[in-house]
Order: C-alpha cells, then sequence, then structure tokens
C-alpha cells in the first residue's frame, strides 16, 4: 500500500486544488463524532481507540510557529463558514498521526474479547519503536511542508508534504515497523489506508439543504491561498508516542508508554 515519493506528491497536490473541493463537497456528511446540544453546540460523542502521534500542541512548544497560523485558519473558518456547518477541534489537541491503530467498534470488540489487550497493544508497539530506532540513519526530525486546506469526507484538514524524499522513505519505513509487525497483526492492527499527512482542523456539523457549495468551495480556496502565502514555519516531527482516545478532542498517555525520538 506504500506509494512512492512522487505518487504521494502529485496525489496529495491534487487534494487542494479547487476543482477537487468541488468535488469532494458534493458528498459531505455531518460527523458522527459530535452530537448537537440543546443551545445549538456541539460535543464530543465517545470514540475511543488507539493512535502513533506527536504530541499534542498543549504538550509541545517547538512547533508553535507551525501550528498558530493553522489556529487563525480555524477562526476565518468559523467566520466565513455558514453557521454550524463546521465544528472545530481544539487548537491545543492539534497533531500529525503517523499511524492510527484501532478505533471505535474494533477496539471495543477487541477489548471484550481479549482483557489484555491494551497492555499487550503497548509491548507490541514498544517492540516496533526498538525495531526501527535500530534503523535510524540519523537524528534529524523529519519535515513536514503545509500543501493548503483539503476536504475530507466528515472533516476539514491541511495536508502536508514531506519536506524531501529522504523524509518520505524515513516515514515509510518507521510505518511498516508497526504495519508489517507479527505481533501487532496477531492484535487486529492492519493498515487500511494510504498515508496522507493531515492536521484535522474541524468536523462537519449541520449540513443545510440550501449549502452553497460552489461558494463553500471558493472560500476554501482563498483561505488555503491566503495560509499558503504567509511564511510557513515546517512541521518537524522530533519525538512520537502512543497515545489513547476517547473521543476526537483529546489525546493522552501514561508516562511508561511507549515514545520514540527522531
Amino acid at each position: 500500500m506504500d506509494e512512492t515519493f512522487q505518487t504521494y506528491l502529485n496525489r496529495v497536490a491534487r487534494l487542494t486544488l479547487p476543482a477537487t473541493y468541488k468535488s469532494q463537497l458534493q458528498h459531505i456528511q455531518e460527523s458522527p463524532k459530535f452530537k448537537p446540544l440543546p443551545d445549538g453546540s456541539r460535543q464530543p460523542v465517545p470514540f475511543p481507540g488507539y493512535s502513533v502521534v506527536t504530541p499534542p500542541w498543549e504538550e509541545e512548544s517547538e512547533n508553535s510557529a507551525f501550528y498558530t497560523p493553522l489556529q487563525v485558519l480555524q477562526k476565518k473558518l468559523l467566520q466565513e463558514l455558514d453557521p454550524g456547518l463546521i465544528v472545530l477541534v481544539p487548537p491545543e489537541s492539534f497533531h500529525l498521526t503517523l499511524a492510527d491503530l484501532i478505533w471505535d467498534s474494533a477496539f471495543r470488540d477487541r477489548e471484550s474479547q481479549n482483557p489484555k489487550f491494551e497492555e499487550q497493544l503497548q509491548v507490541r508497539i514498544e517492540e516496533s519503536f526498538q525495531q526501527y530506532q535500530k534503523l535510524l540513519s540519523s537524528g534529524n526530525p523529519i519535515c513536514w511542508q503545509l500543501l493548503g486546506i483539503m476536504v475530507r469526507p466528515r472533516a476539514i484538514a491541511v495536508c502536508l508534504a514531506p519536506q524531501d524524499e529522504d523524509s518520505y522513505k524515513r516515514m515509510l519505513d518507521f510505518r511498516r515497523s508497526i504495519y508489517q509487525s507479527s505481533g501487532l497483526i496477531a492484535l487486529g492492527i492492519e493498515q487500511q489506508y494510504h498515508f496522507t499527512a493531515h492536521i484535522t482542523l474541524g468536523y462537519f456539523g449541520e449540513i443545510s439543504p440550501e449549502l452553497d457549495r460552489d461558494r463553500l468551495a471558493d472560500t476554501l480556496s482563498k483561505l488555503s491561498q491566503e495560509a499558503l502565502e504567509e511564511e510557513s514555519a515546517p512541521l518537524c516531527v522530533r519525538r512520537v508516542e502512543l497515545r489513547k482516545f476517547d473521543d476526537m478532542v483529546r489525546y493522552y498517555r501514561k508516562p511508561d508508554w511507549p515514545i520514540l525520538e527522531f
């Protein structure tokens, strides 16, 4: 399921094109990860699981120059999109997911069938981290550049491109150390889709039947271009961690859970 560096660049670049926005916006859906409240706001619903991610912004200040403009972009989305269309994620939870592991019903099923599932998952991820550590050819971070806004079926995000081909190769090697681990495969962990580096800005809320999708596509194109025109620092991955989530707004870990430093 791995792509070459050039194939990845070509694919994600297309995700930021105005024509792609127009196409994708025909198929957007209200996210089931948030539910409406009587006051018109929305709250996250339970959606438990595990991922391998960079430390969330609230716990890692070294990438503030990258995340701060994304917080500004979030505010512009709230101002310019129809009221209630987007539910923003807390900016302090901004992070880059390197490997989705297990979530929602699959996680609940494994947990009910195997009381030691979480403990075993932590051990297997630690083994994968140690395996990859032996392959590390340098102590340099893996840096990513902003490509622009992307529309997903239930969310709006920004997508990223690796700073160079070596960064991309190192990321693939890291992901293989997880998804090709026999121990993790035995636990039911598998790669389910192509990797698209992104930071989620918000999820779709109420989608009005009168939503002007063409105008929305134009607005997203404008905001994406504005974000690119600003001086943007790269997002540099220096540390990745096994994190648990109970919903889509908070990612946490215990002190003894696996970490890997690049």
